[in-house]
């Protein structure tokens, strides 16, 4: 009886804990579909430059929220109706895919902390080289392009230049930050912060979207194997 009664208790909180996974699941994709289509991102990501397109791994690690968020609601529709049917091979299905789950987490997680740095790097060097054509005196063929690349991110990130701008781009300021007044240059950061500023929030929320994550399927993972052994060990009704 006393067991019986605490297999119940057990089931009750495993199910309030998948629902709350459930709901988990569907906040970690709505915020990734937001990452994926957040103006600012989406206009610096979709230029182009000498056939080049801007650098897209920020993106990878978005589709992997994505997936994430969708495999996540699946698992704890399939938990809570595990739960309430007390059934073993439903919750031995949904622990195996809470542990492929966090082995695909923690992987993403480390891949993320190695590639920290270069989605702004990358995203840095592609300004680089449209700010070196746009800057050259000499006319070249695809000076027109860099310009256009440059109005965007300058436009978009309320920035100018990378800091170390040199006379020739002093020169041609007005044309390559139109949209900003003399007192908006003096007070305005190089572009070189405003995208590690940028894609470092972008990666900061990620993270700690993958850290709940985790915390929960520990929870959920304690929970299941509980119920399992208690469900295996009640006596038949």
């Amino acid at each position: 009886m006393v067991v019986a009664g605490c297999t119940r208790c057990i089931k009750y909180m495993l199910f309030f804990f998948n629902f709350v996974f459930w709901l988990a699941g569907g906040v970690i994709l709505a915020v990734a579909l937001w990452l994926r289509h957040d103006s600012k991102t989406s206009n610096l990501l979709i230029q182009q430059f000498e056939g080049h397109q801007a650098p897209g791994t920020f993106y990878i690690s978005v589709y992997i929220l994505i997936a994430v968020g969708a495999v996540m609601m699946f698992v704890g529709f399939l938990g809570c109706y595990g739960a309430i049917q007390e059934s073993q091979c439903l919750l031995g299905t949904f622990f195996f895919f809470l542990i492929m789950l966090f082995a695909c987490e923690v992987a993403a997680g480390i891949w993320g902390f190695m590639n920290r740095d270069t989605i702004s790097k990358e995203m840095i060097n592609f300004y680089d080289s449209a700010y070196i054509k746009a800057v050259d005196i000499t006319g070249t063929p695809n000076k027109d392009s860099a310009i256009k690349v440059l109005h965007v991110f300058h436009s978009t990130l309320e920035c100018c230049g990378k800091g170390d701008d040199g006379p020739l781009f002093k020169q041609v300021t007005g044309t390559l930050c139109p949209k900003l007044t003399a007192k908006d240059l003096l007070e305005s950061q190089s572009c070189h912060v405003k995208l590690i500023d940028l894609f470092s929030e972008k990666l900061y929320l990620i993270g700690l979207a993958a850290l709940a994550v985790a915390c929960i399927m520990i929870f959920e993972m304690i929970f299941t194997m509980v119920l399992c052994c208690g469900i295996r060990n009640s006596p038949p009704y």
